[in-house]
């Protein structure tokens, strides 16, 4: 009896100690864009990244092989809403360059067990700033006297600078429901929050045109060669031409989602070509996060011409047609069109306007690059909205 008594004693004991193990995390939940994700304070995950991919995974529901639907977690099943954001406060030094926060990226996987920090999210990034302020991160910023403020970030994945501009109160609190701007897939209208990319060029490579072309020939197999425009600005991306892979390629099918024989060839030889642009730019080719593969189309119908598109995207994100455009692509795109010998360059050829607007399937963005004297990328813009949609725990 007393055997028995102890027995149960150390069993409920035990199961107060592995209640205490941290399974409940603070985090936020939020819209940045045309993306959701998890965003948490670094302060509260383990000092070894390694570590971080069990809880991650659990996080979203990964993996789910069997349906894709990462129905036991946090992610919605494709890759636009299976992402996490950790900020932090700046080192000493980043504040010294006037960086207000440090933030990195991950990509989980939805069917597998791949954490990816190739590469950066421009969506999500539109909200660091605001979660930053919220969680305390960073001070309340000093407000302008048009009620906008900056907020200064470093981003780990790409070593890059990242300028967010977006309305406060007069506490420095930000303010997202204000009536200002609309944007492609999200419904109604919110404040608008601008991103500014510094210095974009080379994010990954250390080299805006990684393979020194600005356009190259891609083998895809017996003797078959197509063209491709590998640039490197805010995320690397490989860009082909659909009228070049129209002529043998079942794309119009493919872009319209249908699943045959032939668009499942299109599907193949796409991630052939990026996996050779990935070679050719010196990067993983097996890493699907990075680099992205996009098609490049000129403007063809009457609502285009009516709505003054200047270029049309069709962009893949992990091996999945996006159903909008991954925000980096967009400003990778924006600053390809402005360099000269691209297949973006030969598009919209012409427009000297400091802006062009990409038609994606999930309607219209406006995206700009500024170049210097040197020919190097000074920035690159892009205006996003976002949405706090809650505030509490998350169970891994």
């Amino acid at each position: 009896m007393l055997r028995r008594l102890c027995k149960d004693v150390l069993a409920s004991t035990t199961r107060r100690a592995m209640s205490t193990v941290p399974n409940r995390l603070p985090a936020t939940f939020l819209r940045g864009g045309t993306s959701k994700g998890i965003f948490l304070n670094k302060a509260v995950l383990p000092t070894e990244r390694a570590e971080w991919t069990p809880l991650f995974l659990g996080i979203m529901g990964s993996p789910d092989a069997e349906y894709g639907r990462q129905l036991n977690g946090m992610g919605g099943g494709v890759s636009s809403l299976s992402k996490i954001m950790v900020v932090s406060s700046p080192t000493e030094e980043q504040k010294a360059k006037g960086i207000d926060a440090e933030y990195t990226f991950a990509q989980v996987g939805i069917r597998d067990s791949t954490i990816d920090y190739s590469g950066n999210c421009g969506n999500l990034t539109s909200m660091i700033g605001v979660f930053a302020i919220d969680e305390g991160i960073c001070p309340p910023p000093n407000v302008k006297e048009d009620g906008q403020a900056t907020v200064r970030l470093f981003n780990t994945n790409t070593q890059k600078i990242i300028d967010t501009t977006f309305p406060v109160s007069e506490t420095g609190a930000p303010v997202l429901d204000l009536p200002q701007v609309t944007m492609a897939g999200v419904p109604g209208k919110a404040s608008k929050i601008v991103l500014d990319f510094v210095n974009p060029g080379g994010a990954r490579t250390g080299k805006l045109l990684p393979s020194g072309n600005a356009t190259d020939d891609i083998e895809i197999g017996e003797g078959c060669v197509v063209k491709a425009s590998l640039v490197d600005a805010t995320n690397p991306t490989v860009f082909v031409s659909y009228s070049e892979l129209n002529e043998f390629l079942a794309m119009d099918d493919y872009l319209n989602g249908k699943d045959t024989p032939q668009t499942q060839v299109v599907s193949r030889i796409l991630e052939s070509i990026r996996q050779e642009g990935a070679k050719k730019m010196g990067l993983d080719p097996s890493a699907q996060a990075q680099p992205k593969i996009a098609i490049l189309r000129a403007p063809y119908t009457d609502e285009d011409k009516s709505q003054e598109v200047s270029i049309v995207i069709h962009a893949l994100s992990m091996g999945v047609l996006h159903k909008a455009v991954p925000m980096t692509v967009g400003l990778c795109l924006g600053v390809a069109s402005k360099i000269q010998g691209t297949i973006a360059w030969n598009i919209v050829h012409g427009n000297d306007s400091d802006l062009i607007r990409i038609r994606h399937p999930g309607g219209l963005v406006d995206v700009g690059a500024e170049f210097g004297s040197n020919g190097d990328v000074k920035s690159a813009k892009v205006i996003r909205t976002g949405r706090r949609l809650m505030k509490g725990i998350v169970w891994h």
